[in-house]
This record gives structure tokens, sequence and C-alpha cells, in this order.
């Protein structure tokens, strides 16, 4: 049997890396999804993804277990998380600014500790090959699904409910919309907003992990490539909605496999222009999210951007 597909192939091999790629996108913007929405933006997670990234890759070396691993990275994250949720609750105290703080000091720690675990080799988290039906190896390498991809969609999906449908969710729209309001109910916004923040600290760490215990499956200083940054982009994108964060993470995942994509099938003139994409893409996205009229069309009102 033939296990050429032709012009197939880049379609292919663009919707495997896009499943690939997107899943630390997915996970990031999840997290950002839930801490916007509680009137906090946090653009530390860039440093909060890298040093989970590394956290998880060094406790999986250590421990043989690349499931400690993502749960290490998930407390590490948590642990960012909380520190800029407790620095954002003093008065007159920026978040945008606290979080390119925390992004450096996210970043340096990741660096600094993470030199020894450079060469070693730590167990990787296991994948579902969905295409066993099929004698294509590309079509059989495009889908073998990592187990967060489909973690991350059951949390999308978690998260959309719960934010329509619960009181938890109900208490947290409150929050991000109006502290008054919220206060004249008994909240306690403050409290709230930690805990949405270290929540979401917690979904980036385990972002950082797949980096490292998957895709690419390394550790290494340039292993995020911004992919923290361009997520607040991309929930901004999908109006903090977590189901259009789905999508939209798979669209910049698809975007982030079209080098790779267009290499395997020999077109390699313009080759590191094609993996600028995402990083174009986060430009327009800006761009289009711009417009004052448009631009903060279903944010929550205490985001800094609305103000």
């Amino acid at each position: 049997m033939s296990t050429d597909i032709g012009a197939w192939a880049v379609p292919v091999a663009i919707l495997g890396g896009a499943i690939r790629v997107s899943t630390p996108f997915l996970f990031v913007s999840l997290g950002e999804v839930l801490t916007e929405r509680s009137g906090r933006i946090n653009l530390g997670l860039e440093g909060t993804l890298v040093f989970g990234a590394m956290s998880g890759y060094a406790v999986a070396y250590l421990s043989g277990s690349a499931w400690l691993g993502v749960l290490a990275a998930a407390l590490a994250g948590t642990l960012f998380g909380l520190l800029h949720g407790l620095i954002c609750s003093l008065p007159k105290v920026n978040d945008i600014a606290v979080g390119i703080s925390l992004m450096l000091l996210g970043t340096g720690l990741a660096f600094f500790f993470g030199t020894a675990f450079v060469q070693p080799v730590a167990p990787h988290l296991p994948s579902i090959p969905l295409g066993w039906w099929s004698d294509i190896p590309q079509l059989q390498a495009a889908l073998r699904v990592n187990v967060l991809f489909l973690i991350g969609i059951v949390l999308a999906l978690l998260l959309a409910w719960m934010l329509k449908t619960t009181r938890v969710g109900l208490i947290l729209r409150v929050v991000g919309d109006s502290t008054d309001a919220a206060r004249a109910m008994g909240l306690r916004p403050n409290l709230i907003r930690i805990a949405a923040t270290a929540t979401g600290g917690a979904f980036a760490g385990v972002g950082g992990a797949y980096l490292s215990l998957f895709y690419p499956g390394s550790w290494s200083e340039g292993i995020s490539s911004g992919q923290g940054l361009m997520a607040v982009a991309l929930v901004i994108f999908a109006r903090w909605d977590p189901i259009k964060a789905f999508w939209a993470a798979l669209l910049f995942g698809g975007a982030g496999a079209l080098g790779p994509a267009l290499q395997s099938v020999g077109i390699a003139k313009g080759y590191y222009l094609y993996y600028a994409a995402p990083y174009v893409l986060t430009l327009g996205v800006l761009i289009a999210t711009s417009s004052p009229n448009r631009a903060t069309t279903g944010a929550p009102g205490e985001l800094s951007i609305t103000k």
C-alpha cells in the first residue's frame, strides 16, 4: 500500500504541528482568562512558563516520573501566581509593572537553577496514537496526541461552564467587572483575585512542563520563544472566552508549525521567515484589537487595559 500522501503532506504536517505547538498556548491562555476575568492582568506568565519548564524537567529527571514533573511545574506556577497576586493586592501597585518584573525574575531563576539540567535526559510525557487506523506514517505522526492536549480541551470546556453557570463563575465575573459591586455583595476582591492569579499561574506552569517534557522535550534557555507573552494577546483576541481561546491557541499553533511543515516537503527557501509567523500573527492580533471602539468589548471592567 502506498504511503505517499502527496499534496496532503503540508496540511497534515500543519495539523500535527498545530496540536503539538498549541498546547502551551492553550494552558497559558486558559490561566490568563481566569486571571483577567478576576480583573487582573499577568504579564509575568512568560517567566512562569519558563520556570515551570525548568522545574518540571528537573523534578522529572530526579524522580524518574514525568507526571511528578508536571505536578512540580504546576506548584511552581502557583507560587509565582500567588506572589504576583499578593504584590498586586498592595495599594498603588501596577499589575503590569509587577508582571514584567516577575517575568524577568522567573526567566532569571530558571536559567540559574536550570544549568545543571541542560544535558541530562528526563522521561517524556505519554502520547495517544489516534492515527492507529492508518498505514501512512505522516498521518500517524500528526495524530499522535499528547495527554495534556486532551486535558486542556476538557479544562477549556469546564472553565467555560464554570464562568457561565456556577456561583464561583458569577463571583469571579462580579469581582472582575466592579470592585465596588463585589464589596457591596460582601465579597473580598483581593482574596479572590489572588486565588485566580495563583490558579492561572498553575496552568502556565503546566504549559511549561509540556514544553520540556514532550515538545520539544528538553530543557534549554530558549525553550519558550515568547509564548507566554503571545498568550496574553491570544486572550484579548479570544475576548476572554475559554472556548474561543482554545481555537485561537490552535490558530497560533498552526502558525508556529508552518515553518517545519514546509521544510518537511523540501521548501527551505525563506525558512526563517516562516518561523516568524507566530510573531507576525501576534502583531496582527494586537493591531486588529487596538480600535478604541472594539478593544475592550467583553473585557472585565477592572482590567488595566480598560481604564
